[in-house]
């Protein structure tokens, strides 16, 4: 087999240590270094004396990151591959081997690296994926003062469908310092809410004990601290998506998506997404995609695979809030897939779709054009006339034609 890279390593990497298998015209060598900063670039020096062009390694967790943000201030070409696809051959298994096997697939160009955005766009990734776990954060303690108040015999959410909205805030806040007057907590409601308060007064007839208002300033206290700290990361996010403007606004026209979103996906793909050489193969990538298994000309499972969740998460909101809007083209998709496949397919689907579109506007720098709930209609008319003209025969009518 034909050698493509003559000087190469290959990486097994771990917590502690980090086993290096260099290939050269002149033999094999391997070594075995710490994983601390010093021992790193021990072996950047290591690598470059010999002269070495090409490294891959395999994606363990986090630990290749440490190896990664050293090598990559280098020459080096680096290769971070999936370990699913360089997994060696049953038998005797050791750290060494296993070097050693990443380095001969390399040495013959059988490794396919993984996207790795650069540095800047990789501290944009940690800070939008913690801005989203802190806001998940946030709806479990919801969900806790939700339960909170079940057990204290307040049915708060049967009346209100925001408990933590002003009014809502504002009547927990109150219970917690003490208040138990039905008619005062009712009182505290603002808006349109105000139109409920005979029912709210019902609904705020408890039982609250001392421990669950405690648990319930605390759980308030939780939820301000929470709510703080996304405040601060969004002021972070938002200084470096500064040249990001165009591109935002360009996905901001997408019906569902809105500034958050976009800011995630942006974090995830990136500005330029012509490193991906069509939207089907983004789409593979992220996993948003109808899986292919295909034996003996039968059709077996479709499942999506594991893809990037962080991505896939951020266009499954999208695709659900675009799939309630009104006389838009995603909605018309959304409804015309869940009345036959469900709802849960056809919101994958239009998560695939919304893939699609964003690759297009950052692609071709594009504006996002809607086609129009009828789309579909419109595509087919005759068919679609023969369908509803069958539909409405079938309940005994007679359906004459006419222009309008």
């Amino acid at each position: 087999m034909e050698v493509l890279y003559p000087r190469c390593c290959g990486l097994d990497v771990h917590q502690k240590t980090v086993v290096a298998c260099i290939k050269t015209p002149d033999g094999k060598e391997t070594k075995t270094f710490k994983t601390m900063t010093g021992d790193l670039v021990e072996l950047a020096d290591w690598l470059a004396a010999k002269g070495v062009t090409h490294v891959a390694m395999e994606s363990t967790g986090v630990y290749w990151q440490p190896v990664y943000n050293l090598l990559e201030q280098l020459s080096f070409t680096l290769l971070v591959v999936n370990a699913h696809h360089i997994k060696t051959v049953p038998g005797r298994k050791t750290d060494m081997k296993d070097a050693e096997w990443i380095a001969e697939l390399l040495r013959h160009g059988l490794l396919h690296g993984s996207f790795i955005p650069n540095r800047s766009q990789r501290e944009l990734r940690e800070l939008t994926r913690y801005r989203r776990s802190l806001v998940q954060q946030r709806a479990q303690v919801v969900h806790r003062i939700q339960k909170l108040l079940e057990g204290a015999n307040i049915k708060l959410t049967a009346v209100a469908s925001n408990v933590m909205g002003v009014s809502g805030r504002a009547m927990l806040e109150a219970m917690a310092n003490g208040e138990k007057s039905p008619q005062v907590l009712a009182d505290l409601a603002k808006g349109r809410l105000r139109s409920k308060l005979r029912d709210l007064e019902e609904a705020l007839r408890g039982l609250v004990g001392p421990h669950q208002r405690m648990l319930l300033q605390s759980q308030l206290r939780h939820i301000d601290f929470i709510e703080a700290e996304i405040g601060r990361v969004d002021q972070e996010v938002r200084k470096r998506m500064c040249s990001y403007g165009d591109a935002l606004n360009r996905l901001d026209e997408i019906p569902g998506m809105g500034r958050r979103s976009a800011e995630e996906i942006l974090a995830e793909i990136g500005a330029d997404v012509s490193r991906f050489p069509s939207a089907a193969h983004l789409a593979s990538w992220a996993k948003v995609c109808p899986g292919s298994y295909e034996s003996a000309g039968k059709r077996k499972s479709g499942k999506i695979g594991h893809g990037n969740a962080w991505l896939r998460s951020s266009l499954v909101e999208v695709a659900q809030a675009a799939g309630h809007t009104r006389d838009t083209y995603l909605s018309a998709r959304y409804h015309r897939l869940a009345s036959r496949r469900g709802n849960k397919r056809a919101v994958i689907a239009l998560a695939h779709t919304t893939l699609v579109i964003v690759y297009s506007l950052l692609r071709y720098g594009r504006r996002y054009q809607d086609m129009g709930s009828n789309y579909f209609d419109e595509r087919d008319r005759h068919n679609t006339l023969r369908r509803s003209i069958h539909r409405i025969e079938r309940l005994g009518y007679q359906v004459v034609l006419q222009c309008a």
